[in-house]
């Protein structure tokens, strides 16, 4: 399913694409698309979440029904990793495997991922941490719709603020568009060094649609290529 060839991290590493191809439609590029959807989070709940610390935050998010995911999740899925990591990586949501383990990126997507992690030296829990837009899958895998995304957003948030990473890697379009609150294509927002609320955003492809798009496997690793350069640059500041 394409997850050979190994990726090996070179001293001297390519540049990202200048004109990279339009996104190809799949499950993890296509826009996020609106119909039922729960009510908005409101003030208040935001601000009780934004308050909670690790424990309490997991204990609300395993609770939490306050959006129509909850109904059919076998687990929610929190998010794996360091909770001191310099690196996060987000994704858009928990597939069946993940729904199954409570853990994100498990499956054929998730050995591609830490495939990419070992490719520049990183690996799953060890200064890095991993987590997805939404806590409950989708039904039928489909993306989360926006007020699905919405009820989730304030979760997301206070792990980033409580992690505090230096740089924050987006997988897809989905968890790019939800941190950077744009609907620009991946292809777009590629090779540059966006910010979310102060943080350095990379923006990269979807696992998932890596292993749909296996050309595309370069422009990922000229991503992450990037990504280490960014990264080197941070911590010498």
């Amino acid at each position: 399913m394409g997850l050979t060839p190994i990726w090996h991290l070179r001293e001297s590493a390519p540049d990202a694409e200048q004109a990279p191809a339009a996104d190809m439609p799949a499950r993890n590029e296509s826009r996020v698309t609106s119909h039922e959807s729960p009510q908005p989070a409101t003030g208040d709940r935001r601000a009780e979440i934004m308050s909670l610390e690790w424990a309490q935050l997991k204990q609300r998010v395993a609770g939490c029904r306050d959006c129509p995911l909850h109904a059919k999740r076998n687990k929610a899925v929190f998010g794996v990793g360091d909770e001191n990591a310099d690196w996060l990586f987000v994704g858009e949501g928990p597939g069946a495997d993940e729904d199954a383990q409570g853990e994100p990126f498990v499956g054929q997507a998730g050995r591609l991922l830490d495939n990419m992690l070992a490719a520049i030296k990183l690996k799953r829990g060890d200064n890095v941490y991993i987590a997805n837009c939404v806590k409950c899958r989708p039904p039928g895998n489909r993306n989360p719709e926006p007020g699905e995304l919405l009820a989730c957003e304030p979760y997301l948030h206070r792990q980033i603020d409580l992690i505090r990473p230096k740089l924050i890697v987006a997988l897809g379009k989905v968890a790019a568009a939800n941190l950077l609150a744009t609907d620009a294509s991946v292809a777009s927002m590629r090779g540059k060094i966006h910010q979310y609320r102060g943080t350095p955003l990379i923006v990269t492809y979807h696992p998932a649609y890596l292993l749909r798009t296996l050309p595309d496997k370069a422009k990922a690793w000229a991503d992450l290529c990037f990504a280490v350069r960014t990264m080197q640059e941070l911590s010498k500041a």
